[in-house]
């Protein structure tokens, strides 16, 4: 009675998402989130019985959880990811089909620095007269290229070149950066399980089998869930805000440190917001302070941190949801080492050609204690260590594409979004800050930064317009 193809909308703040379920006869199934464009995603754990119905979305760190309705047109349940929402899905006669990708832009000859922002100005005509960076949106974006140790950095839309954004996700490869460097001092090692950094009694340590190590964490391989089920934000447009230690101490007391075993890649900011946790505790300051004494401050990254200076502050871009509606900044505590950094591109762009040439730091940096062992903590980086599928490897939470050697993260709060990429063995590195978090269509600036990617490369760019 389960098999055949359901449908449901899935109501995230201002937006709907439209959800649709493939149950198939052998007991599997895969989800499709319609208006994000994200098909065929695995289910796992599928559980029938009686006209009680589970299963796992591993791939987005979601489940869904509810009952069959007694004729068997309707199931009704509770999804849950960042937090529970009711989502009821009837059954349909046939499935709403992937729409056929659009053609990329087409390829040109590799372009130089020179000629970067004259092809762009072509390449984004249809987005900023009615498309991602129209007018009437308020968006902007702040764009860093550096190739062949040369940098340009340029704005559209609302932004400038010196605004300050919040980068989201790509913090987590800060926080991969702290750990290597704490490996690289002699704090740590990346097999260290991580209960011996968290304080004395939080979580028994597991009775047999392996246990939650740094390097898991950091890998995206741990088994812990994309967030944990006792975060329940007073309020939802700042929803890390009043996650504190006590409260992650609490979930991991609960849910314990065993490592299950051959655990997949599961993207999970718990984990890495654990990792950056527990390596503070290790060092004895906060996160904040720790970023700075170990990398901001011996990179001479003056606009990078969790806190704004009243200079950052005076250029902090509004930010705005997917629809375009003005955002508020997201405050992070316990979990900030998975998304609490703000930047400029100019500081990323710093940031990016260490990560090219870390044999290549200044001396100015070298001379500093920290500065001594960021070469080879930056190098301990870009080690893959774990298979994450669709022609990608992980290394310390930077993704790297199998096929161009590119390493990349991306990142999106409740009014920013990012991309970041660089790739040594053609000697570029890009970054795009964006005031306008995730929408219906993805991410823009994930699609904005693999398409200079590929213009910088000279291979078919994917579409910009709307």
């Amino acid at each position: 009675m389960i098999s055949g193809v359901w449908l449901g909308t899935l109501h995230v703040g201002s937006a709907d998402l439209r959800i649709q379920v493939h149950f198939n006869a052998d007991g599997s199934c895969v989800l499709d989130s319609i208006d994000q464009k994200a098909f065929g995603i695995p289910c796992s754990n599928v559980q029938v019985s009686r006209n009680a119905v589970l299963f796992d979305v591993p791939a987005v760190g979601g489940k869904w959880s509810g009952t069959l309705s007694a004729d068997g047109k309707t199931l009704t349940g509770t999804w849950t990811q960042r937090g529970p929402l009711p989502l009821r899905m009837t059954k349909q006669a046939a499935a709403i089909e992937e729409p056929k990708a659009e053609l990329p832009q087409a390829a040109v000859p590799p372009v130089g620095l020179n000629d970067l922002k004259t092809v762009l100005d072509h390449d984004l005509a249809g987005a900023l007269k009615n498309g991602d960076l129209a007018p009437s949106t308020d968006a902007g974006v702040t764009i860093g290229v550096i190739s062949h140790g040369k940098r340009l950095t340029f704005s559209y839309g609302t932004a400038k070149d010196d605004s300050v954004y919040e980068i989201g996700s790509v913090t987590k490869t800060f926080t991969a950066l702290l750990l290597a460097q704490m490996v690289e001092q002699g704090k740590v090692r990346l097999n260290t399980p991580v209960r011996k950094l968290l304080p004395a009694g939080t979580v028994d340590k597991p009775n047999s089998g392996a246990e939650i190590t740094l390097l898991d964490l950091s890998d995206q391989h741990s088994g812990l869930p994309r967030l944990p089920d006792n975060l329940k934000p007073a309020d939802m447009k700042n929803p890390y805000a009043d996650y504190d230690a006590k409260k992650l101490y609490a979930f991991i007391k609960q849910h314990g440190v065993a490592l299950p075993p051959n655990a997949p890649f599961l993207y999970s900011n718990l984990g890495v917001g654990l990792l950056g946790q527990a390596l503070a505790n290790r060092a004895g300051m906060s996160y904040a302070d720790l970023l700075h004494q170990e990398i901001t401050g011996p990179l001479g990254m003056h606009e990078t941190g969790i806190a704004l200076t009243p200079e950052m502050k005076a250029r902090l871009i509004r930010g705005h949801d997917g629809q375009h509606h003005p955002a508020q900044l997201w405050d992070m505590d316990a979990l900030v080492g998975a998304g609490g950094i703000r930047s400029t591109a100019t500081d990323m762009l710093t940031y990016l050609e260490a990560q090219l040439h870390p044999d290549q730091l200044p001396k100015s940096v070298l001379k500093t204690p920290q500065g001594k062992t960021l070469p080879a903590a930056i190098a301990k980086c870009h080690v893959v260590h774990a298979d994450v599928g669709q022609g990608m490897h992980i290394a310390l939470n930077w993704f790297r594409f199998d096929q161009t050697g590119s390493y990349w993260h991306n990142g999106a709060t409740g009014g920013y979004s990012s991309y970041a990429l660089f790739n040594p063995q053609q000697d570029f590195a890009v970054v795009v800050l964006s005031n306008t978090s995730l929408s219906g269509e993805g991410s823009f600036a994930d699609k904005l930064g693999m398409h200079i990617a590929q213009r910088l490369e000279g291979r078919p760019a994917v579409s910009l317009n709307p």
